[in-house]
């Protein structure tokens, strides 16, 4: 529930990507009433819907949402209007619930990226050439660093416990100490070697 952070008057946005689909059930068959936004008045929460495909509208509704949240304390709702492309998860198959057609259209027609795109070569700032060019040195780029991460050792399991707490409470120490002891009795189940060492 939202509720509490109303009440408590808490500084805090409330970014709701609504993509059309709830997993694979489509918000017009997963609620009644205009979409989320309009349940921020039962919250008693401030709640602003724009079109999620435009970048610039992203930027200032978030922008004037935040300077509402610091300078009022008050919690507030975004709604962005999008769509998802993809299927919701590697075992999702999307194409058993929307047409091929659907997802076609939002995918070469009504997308931030073609957006963002005419505006910037509207403007003179951006070209197919450009586009080419960023296209080859970006490749180049992600296929360096996936290199990179594939030898990259993972984070130390114990990290969990850093940075939320200046002293970490006693149940946490417990909890570490616990967590310490559990990887040296089961090292079979978990790839320590491919871990930073643990201290």
């Amino acid at each position: 529930s939202r509720d509490p952070y109303a009440v408590l008057d808490c500084p805090v946005l409330f970014f709701c990507r609504n993509n059309g689909y709830a997993i694979s059930t489509s918000t017009k068959d997963q609620y009644r009433g205009d979409g989320i936004a309009s349940r921020g008045i039962g919250y008693g929460m401030p709640a602003v819907r724009f079109d999620g495909n435009d970048l610039f509208a992203v930027y200032n509704a978030t922008k004037a949402a935040r300077k509402l949240a610091v300078e009022e304390q008050k919690p507030v709702i975004l709604e962005a209007m999008t769509y998802r492309v993809g299927h919701h998860s590697t075992s999702d198959d999307s194409t058993a619930y929307r047409s091929v057609d659907e997802v076609n259209y939002w995918d070469t027609v009504d997308t931030p990226i073609n957006r963002i795109r005419s505006y910037l070569t509207d403007k003179g700032w951006w070209s197919e050439s450009h586009e080419k060019e960023l296209r080859s040195t970006t490749r180049t780029e992600i296929l360096r660093a996936f290199k990179e991460a594939e030898t990259t050792k993972l984070p130390n399991p114990l990290l969990m416990f850093d940075d939320a707490w200046d002293t970490l409470p006693l149940a946490l120490q417990d909890q570490k100490q616990e967590l310490i002891e559990h990887l040296k009795r089961h090292p079979e189940h978990y790839p320590l070697d491919k871990c930073e060492d643990l201290e």
